[in-house]
């Protein structure tokens, strides 16, 4: 075990928010307070956008009040974006904050593109002979990260999407005449882990209860087989309740629906429109109700329907990040790991961030049943463990109450910087 590092911790948060990413905020603080090494705690503002800017705030001045809040405060408390590093001076301006204010210890939460940011300033840090520890906190409602089970953030966004299915389909139940089709869509750019999700909606002694069809992006999308699907259901049940991932494929490999030509810094188009994509053609080939429901930002900003397993865990990754850099561990992801054992449990490990960096874990094609529409039972017994128990939110008047940080501004020690 190597000797801690005496000097700050810094924090950020990145990419899309989830409903306990706060929580992975939480676990870092509560952590970070338990040893003397660490002498101040920061967090970035913004992401990395907050560090090349010197925006930075102080959390340890934050009560023990809002720091408990924070579990059940959903989107990034600190701010996050989707800025990619790219610039050598970029770079460097990064490690200049970090040694304007004694950062020995860094801790990132995000996805994909930010373990690949996390493992660049590590990188660089060695480079230039600057002691520095960083651990990347896995966070993602998509689950597509490699090396861990599951991600901090998916148990919450199906627990909410299997919810709000089951609440449509009883509407849908109680309007359908065999004429009636909805279409739900879910988030899920690359990967078909948040549309499987729904299929949780169903109980084992229903196995005709909705949602009736689930188009993944793992598997390619055929119109005709579409009309196909939706008659057949229509022939038995009097609604028929679809839910398509916004990462939907043609046969070609190309996404069927997409917002123009937008992208994000790292290049990811904008997707949005599978599930106006899917009314056009039940509506062209089939002239008969369709109904056609985005769920948008909904889906991971729904702290009211979170997963308790999955709080529990996001906080407990905070925590595990702080004692793996105590301990000497670097250029590290927190990972989760399943225990073999019947009954559920989960501990933590780690894996490299060159190994996370911008990689995709896809939905196991044989959890998946022949039709390519449904889920079998590998994923529900893989899925059921992540949604289980309620976090407590308070509300006051009829509204949740949640944790608003005080931002007590770190001095700036450096000239502005321009992005």
């Amino acid at each position: 075990m190597s000797e801690p590092l005496v000097g700050n911790c810094l924090v950020a948060q990145s990419g899309g928010p989830t409903s306990v990413i706060n929580a992975s905020l939480a676990g870092v603080i509560n952590e970070a307070l338990n040893h003397e090494c660490i002498e101040e705690i920061y967090g970035g503002l913004n992401g990395v956008l907050g560090i090349l800017q010197e925006q930075l705030i102080d959390l340890a001045a934050e009560s023990q009040q809002t720091v408990r809040a924070l579990r059940h405060t959903p989107g990034a408390a600190l701010g996050t974006c989707r800025y990619k590093l790219k610039k050598a001076t970029d770079f460097d301006r990064v490690l200049e904050v970090f040694a304007a204010h004694n950062i020995r210890y860094f801790f990132y939460a995000g996805g994909n593109d930010s373990q690949d940011t996390a493992d660049k300033i590590s990188k660089l840090a060695k480079q230039r002979g600057y002691d520095l520890r960083v651990i990347g906190i896995p966070k993602t409602i998509d689950n597509d990260l490699v090396s861990t089970d599951h991600c901090p953030g998916y148990g919450s966004v199906i627990k909410y999407i299997s919810t709000t299915v089951k609440e449509i389909a009883c509407d849908n139940a109680a309007m359908g005449q065999h004429d009636l089709v909805q279409i739900v869509e879910v988030m899920g750019r690359n990967a078909g882990w948040i549309a499987a999700g729904a299929s949780l909606a169903k109980r084992n002694e229903e196995p005709n209860a909705a949602p009736h069809l689930i188009y993944l992006p793992e598997v390619a999308f055929s119109p005709d087989k579409f009309i196909g699907d939706i008659q057949q259901v229509l022939k038995r049940e009097s609604y028929c309740m679809v839910v398509v991932g916004e990462g939907l494929i043609d046969e070609d490999g190309n996404f069927v629906a997409t917002s123009g030509n937008a992208a994000d810094a790292f290049g990811h188009k904008q997707l949005g429109g599978a599930g106006d994509y899917l009314r056009g053609l039940v509506e062209e080939n089939l002239g008969i109700k369709a109904r056609s429901v985005k769920l948008g930002m909904a889906q991971r900003a729904a702290a009211h329907c979170a997963s308790q397993t999955d709080n529990n865990e996001a906080y407990l990754a905070g925590q595990a990040a702080v004692k793996a850099a105590i301990a000497g561990e670097t250029d590290k992801m927190v990972t989760l790991l399943r225990g073999d054992s019947d009954q559920y449990v989960c501990e933590t490990g780690l894996a490299p961030l060159a190994e996370i960096a911008n990689g995709v874990k896809k939905l196991p094609s044989n959890w998946i049943n022949e039709d390519g529409v449904s889920m079998n039972a590998s994923f529900y017994k893989y899925a059921l463990p992540l949604i289980q128990g309620e976090v407590e939110v308070p509300f006051d008047q009829g509204v949740p109450v949640f944790a608003k940080l005080r931002m007590d501004r770190v001095d700036s020690q450096l000239e502005p910087f321009e992005v």
